[in-house]
């Protein structure tokens, strides 16, 4: 039997802002950077589960609620939302050009590396 799975949208950080705030809400902000990197730089209201630790912890996470990904410039990122949406996850966004280009565009409070 095929399965559809729902499209991948991007949403830049500035988009992600005027949608649902900072801190976010209304959805899950998903950042699935490595434990260093999360202590070097981090997004009030994400949720840390490190790429590889996704599957395995994939009932921690709403399929029916809106799911951001985040990585550190965007590639990691998509590849989880990619397969959250293979999951089921229905509305899943990739934040394009992740944390790097939150501290850009939209808080320069939160360290760039």
């Amino acid at each position: 039997m095929a399965t559809t799975t729902s499209p991948v949208r991007e949403i830049t950080p500035k988009e992600f802002e005027s949608r649902w705030g900072t801190p976010p809400t209304g959805l899950t902000l998903l950042d699935v950077r490595e434990p260093w990197e999360v202590a070097t730089a981090h997004v009030e209201g994400s949720i840390h589960m490190p790429m590889e630790q996704v599957p395995s912890r994939l009932a921690e996470l709403d399929p029916n609620a809106a799911v951001v990904v985040m990585c550190h410039g965007g590639m990691r990122s998509l590849q989880v939302a990619q397969y959250l949406a293979g999951q089921g996850f229905a509305d899943v966004y990739n934040l394009s050009g992740g944390i790097d280009a939150w501290s850009q565009e939209v808080d320069s409070a939160v360290p760039r590396y």
